[in-house]
């Protein structure tokens, strides 16, 4: 199997920049997330050997390619018996098995419960202990000729709801949040403070060879808001425009991830700057393609909308190939969106159904 591409005139770099100024392009940028199973049997399927991620990527079309800096310091964080901890976060991950192998899933919130000195003393990394110049490398190494573009950060970053609910269990954050708890709040504009001072000396350190920042914040449910508007303008929206500040500083435009019913938050994210969202649900409330581009088109790049719960896995490859068609039909008129899917591509995914969606973004995502 193989995915047919037609003629390009643009470099990956250049048709990723033209997309977040609302420009035309050759076609659609493309990105992918996957989990690991599903990628091992895509890579199977186009011939890809021993997982190549960077040869998959090229197959498919993919557009951008992350870079940041590797951790260098102590560890952080012990690690109890049959667990797994991000020493990033201090997050703890048991292995829950299912029918197509098992995942990690997070566990035992350290956080959870919490005294004032418990936060104080958590650790958080120093921005000091990363290779800044092993990032250069990278971007060195990826944009020989210029060819895709490069982004720093993720949909971690700084996610303040998500990343520190698996902390802290996602009850204890929310009720932190609203009762303004003190200590949990130093907490949370603590790790922000850290991965902020990160942020900005990687885009020091790889000036001119970034092309855009990622953001990330789950602020919604499938069918409503997860906060108020009110708490969000008073907590989390000031961390917020410091990222979006620092990337504005480097002349880059950020794009923001949340998951679930989002788009009530749009317009204070385009008044802080934000150029892009990403993940896009369509069954989510308010996140349909046609509801997107009615009250966003043009003010906002979009990024996803091709849903990991819909035809892509419980569908057949017509089903997927049409809704991946309509989708790109509604979008692409405003400009400004790049192909994707809504989350990581799961496990039960058929493969077929998977290569059927990354075949129409190169059929359907031409503009003429």
């Amino acid at each position: 199997m193989t995915i047919r591409k037609f003629p390009e005139t643009m470099t990956s770099r250049e048709r990723v920049i033209r997309t977040f100024n609302f420009e035309k392009t050759d076609r659609v940028t493309i990105g992918y997330e996957t989990n690991p199973v599903i990628h091992g049997k895509l890579c199977e399927a186009l011939g890809i050997h021993n997982n190549d991620y960077e040869a998959l990527l090229r197959a498919l079309g993919v557009d951008y390619r992350p870079i940041g800096a590797p951790y260098i310091g102590k560890p952080l964080h012990k690690v109890p018996e049959n667990r797994m901890v991000d020493q990033m976060e201090g997050c703890i991950m048991r292995w829950v098995p299912n029918g197509s192998g098992g995942y990690w899933d997070f566990c035992d919130f350290p956080l959870q419960d919490a005294e004032d000195e418990d936060f104080d003393a958590f650790p958080v990394p120093n921005p000091d202990d990363f290779d800044y110049d092993a990032t250069l490398a990278a971007c060195k190494h990826y944009n020989e000729n210029g060819q895709f573009a490069l982004y720093v950060g993720n949909a971690g970053v700084p996610d303040i709801i998500n990343s520190n609910g698996r902390i802290m269990g996602m009850e204890d954050v929310l009720c932190h949040l609203m009762l303004e708890n003190e200590a949990a709040l130093r907490f949370i504009r603590r790790r922000a403070d850290f991965q902020l001072k990160m942020l900005e000396r990687t885009l020091d350190k790889c000036r001119g060879h970034i092309d855009f920042v990622w953001l990330g914040e789950d602020l919604g449910t499938q069918i409503s808001p997860m906060i108020s508007l009110a708490l969000y303008r008073k907590t989390i929206k000031p961390i917020h425009k410091q990222f979006i500040d620092l990337a504005a500083s480097y002349g880059l435009p950020a794009i923001m991830h949340s998951c679930g019913s989002s788009s009530w938050v749009y317009e204070d994210l385009i008044a802080m700057g934000l150029r892009g969202v990403d993940t896009l649900q369509p069954e989510a409330v308010n996140m349909s393609p046609a509801y997107l581009t009615e009250h966003f088109g043009g003010r906002l790049n979009f990024r996803g909308c091709i849903s990991t719960a819909g035809p892509l896995a419980y569908g057949t490859v017509e089903e997927t190939e049409r809704v991946c068609r309509q989708t790109l039909e509604i979008m692409m008129p405003h400009r400004g969106y790049h192909f994707a899917p809504t989350h990581a591509i799961q496990d039960n995914s058929p493969v077929e159904n998977v290569i059927a969606m990354y075949q129409a973004a190169h059929e359907y995502g031409r503009y003429q």
